[in-house]
């Protein structure tokens, strides 16, 4: 890794769950001056181990009722393009070329079945290259 320490290690697990808290409550929390917190986190930042700050939203109570992880199998010389064209669909949370049973695994949101079943024939099913597409609901998720 890149040189983290404990400190960097408590700081990064303190943002994961609530990466809303000031640098202050941080540097209360682990005993160590707000500056020092915030040049760690920058540096974090810096050397790529924190990407961004993000929000994470409770999809049914943001109109989604139907999230599902779908697997794609492409033919093997567009995996690349198929996966950088489904990057583009705004439904789709999640794109990773995967080992297994699919080239790529996607996680999608909307609204319905109907909606996720018009996205998978009209807007996945039509990108070339796309040769099977195999959903499956999640039912409940119990850890992000």
């Amino acid at each position: 890794m890149s040189n983290i320490d404990d400190y960097d290690r408590k700081i990064i697990q303190m943002l994961e769950q609530n990466s809303r808290q000031s640098f202050n409550e941080v540097a209360k929390k682990l005993k160590l001056s707000e500056s020092a917190i915030r040049k760690r986190v920058v540096a974090l930042q810096e050397k790529g181990i924190i990407k961004k700050f993000t929000v994470q939203v409770d999809p049914a109570k943001f109109g989604v009722n139907s999230v599902s992880i779908v697997g794609i199998d492409v033919e093997p010389t567009k995996l690349l393009e198929v996966a950088q064209k489904l990057c583009e669909v705004k439904e789709i949370k999640s794109v990773a070329t995967s080992t297994g049973d699919h080239m790529i695994m996607t996680e999608i949101w909307t609204k319905d079945g109907r909606e996720l079943t018009k996205l998978l024939s009209e807007k996945i099913g039509a990108i070339d290259g796309v040769k099977k597409i195999c959903p499956a609901i999640v039912l409940e998720k119990f850890k992000e």
